[in-house]
């Protein structure tokens, strides 16, 4: 009995090193592991929060370009209006819709919040009837300056037309 105890103990003791000797060979792996999960997340994160400012700084745009448009639309003038057979319709001029929407803009300051603000070339009226205007700008998301240091050039479209009716 006193021999087969002794064994077991020894047994016992080999196994608890291959433990120890087995547990120091994978240590700091996890850690490893933990490092590049959160660079990973930071990643995504980075890339989240510039698609995230490319979008709402779109948005702000295209609402500053409405309201350019609903400005241009109101720039008719009573003697422009075309009676015809049905209602009668105002008239815009290509000229005078490109100069409203320069108005608007330094009206409202929009060329002080958004970078490299430029009136694009299809603001006009080439129909006479709608108003269109055509704003592009420069938007810098954070974090990632370093990869397109030159900015992510948005361009956004917006149309308007004045109606009459009695």
């Amino acid at each position: 009995m006193v021999g087969k105890a002794a064994n077991a103990g020894v047994a016992r003791g080999c196994v608890g090193a291959s433990n120890l000797r087995r547990r120091s060979d994978e240590d700091g792996q996890v850690l490893v592991l933990l490092i590049g999960f959160v660079l990973l997340s930071l990643l995504i994160l980075a890339v989240v929060m510039g698609a995230s400012t490319v979008y709402v700084e779109r948005k702000k745009l295209l609402s500053v370009a409405d309201g350019a448009a609903l400005a241009a639309a109101d720039t008719f003038a009573l003697a422009d209006v075309e009676a015809g057979s049905g209602a009668p319709v105002p008239s815009l001029d290509g000229g005078s819709v490109r100069g409203s929407v320069l108005r608007y803009l330094s009206e409202t300051d929009a060329y002080g919040r958004f970078d490299q603000l430029t009136v694009g070339g299809g603001t006009g009226s080439p129909e006479r009837r709608t108003a269109h205007v055509e704003l592009s700008a420069v938007v810098r998301p954070p974090l990632v300056n370093f990869l397109v240091p030159a900015g992510i050039p948005v361009t956004v479209f917006s149309d308007a037309r004045s109606e009459l009716r009695r």
